[in-house]
């Protein structure tokens, strides 16, 4: 643009001081615009991107790397320039760079370029990588042209898993090994009967001597068993994940999904066979120790979001008749007239988790016999929190009791409940 002003310039120039070589000054600066603009411009290109990210799930907090292959045909010689590649806000990295490499290689009517650069998982959620950009320009830096190259790439950020710490009761101590009963269909059981294979079922349950005794695919198929019991309910009511400015609390919903996650590979870990659901309900993953299943339930919590404009009186209904094992409710601002009427159907360990709960909610809900815990940002200290005492025990009924204060118990039960409880109040 300034080269063009000048020329324009010149040419009045040479009018106003009757000077010719202005003129011939002009012509050749113009001619040069041409001719810039038809290198940047005219070229075709045909380009076929792909790209290849190291991990088949980012985790939010880890790093891992993307390779981006470009085949690039053109009839003239490579352009030089800068590539820059899309990265969603879900994930930080820094995907740009000199185009092409010191490492390209020439093939018949092109270039095959391949660069790398680091990504790191910021937020959960489902993103793209690309479209790949490639900004190009003539020998003299006067015309820039930018092409988007190639489609985007799908890539699934999960929820960071938090080691967690055992709690103190029988949930903590002998975790799974409690073999409370159930009817479900286990994972190797030492009675097994092959049954017909359906599509859907993993290659790694075929039964290869009953498949040959009898000619047909047949699957390993488990005898019931004795298998303990867990159940995760992550609240995802609309209403109870709004902030004080009326937006919705992404933040603390994902705090939410993060303990979510953790408390559900925690439980499956010590035995349990764990079924995570929303309030209604729904079911969002199923464990029960297969390595594919937690991928699946990480997957499906990396999607999940509060629904909005919606009030989920569900709570009752997806803890309904669970009276075998832990049963862990998140939920985010819970009021202590919803507190104070959730029932937990008799559960091993009761324990209820909020983000935002509101004064005396949590006292409400350990007078109902749950545990109770303040969700912060590190979900293993309301884990902690959740298991310092038994519900209804001295600890509790102190915290509960109006004008003598949670830290007056003799336990370490009651100083570590008293944390949750004066937050309650603050807010």
């Amino acid at each position: 643009m300034s080269a063009l002003l000048i020329g324009i310039l010149l040419v009045i120039g040479a009018n106003v001081l009757a000077t010719p070589v202005l003129l011939y000054v002009a012509a050749l600066l113009f001619a040069l615009l041409v001719l810039a603009a038809l290198f940047v411009f005219v070229p075709r290109r045909r380009a076929r991107v792909g790209r290849t990210v190291a991990a088949d799930l980012l985790t939010v907090g880890d790093d891992t790397w993307v390779r981006v292959r470009v085949d690039l045909r053109t009839l003239v010689r490579p352009p030089s320039g800068r590539w820059r590649d899309g990265l969603p806000a879900a994930v930080r990295g820094s995907a740009t760079g000199a185009f092409p490499p010191d490492d390209a290689e020439p093939i018949p009517g092109g270039t095959t370029t391949t660069m790398t650069y680091p990504i790191s998982g910021v937020r959960r959620g489902l993103a793209s990588l690309g479209p790949l950009r490639l900004s190009t320009t003539d020998p003299f830096g006067l015309f820039v042209r930018t092409d988007e190259l190639g489609d985007v790439t799908p890539v699934t950020i999960v929820p960071q898993v938090v080691p967690l710490p055992r709690l103190t009761d029988r949930t903590g101590r002998a975790g799974g090994t409690a073999q409370t009963s159930s009817h479900r269909l286990g994972q190797g059981a030492d009675n097994l009967s092959p049954r017909r294979y359906v599509p859907g079922d993993s290659m790694r349950r075929i039964h290869w001597r009953a498949t040959a005794h009898r000619g047909d695919l047949m699957v390993r198929q488990e005898e019931q068993e004795s298998s303990p019991d867990a159940l995760v309910v992550l609240d995802r009511a609309g209403a109870r994940w709004v902030g004080a400015d009326r937006e919705t609390d992404f933040d603390g919903f994902d705090r939410a999904v993060t303990a979510c996650a953790s408390i559900a590979m925690h439980l499956v870990d010590n035995g349990f066979a764990v079924d995570v659901v929303d309030a209604t309900g729904v079911l969002i993953g199923r464990l029960r120790g297969a390595e594919d299943e937690r991928d699946g339930l990480l997957v499906s919590l990396a999607g999940t979001a509060p629904r909005s404009g919606e009030r989920d009186h569900g709570l009752p209904a997806a803890s309904e008749g669970h009276t075998v094992g832990p049963l862990v409710v998140i939920t985010g601002a819970i009021d202590a007239a919803d507190a104070g009427t959730l029932p937990h159907g008799g559960a091993g360990t009761p324990i209820l988790i909020a983000t935002a709960p509101g004064a005396d909610a949590l006292s409400a809900a350990e007078q109902q016999g749950w545990r109770t815990a303040l969700l912060g940002d590190d979900p293993a200290d309301a884990w902690a929190d959740a298991g310092a005492g038994e519900p209804g025990s001295a600890s509790a009924d102190a915290a509960a009791e109006p004008g003598r204060s949670p830290r007056s118990g003799d336990g370490a039960g009651g100083s570590s409940r008293a944390a949750p409880e004066e937050a309650a109040h603050a807010r």
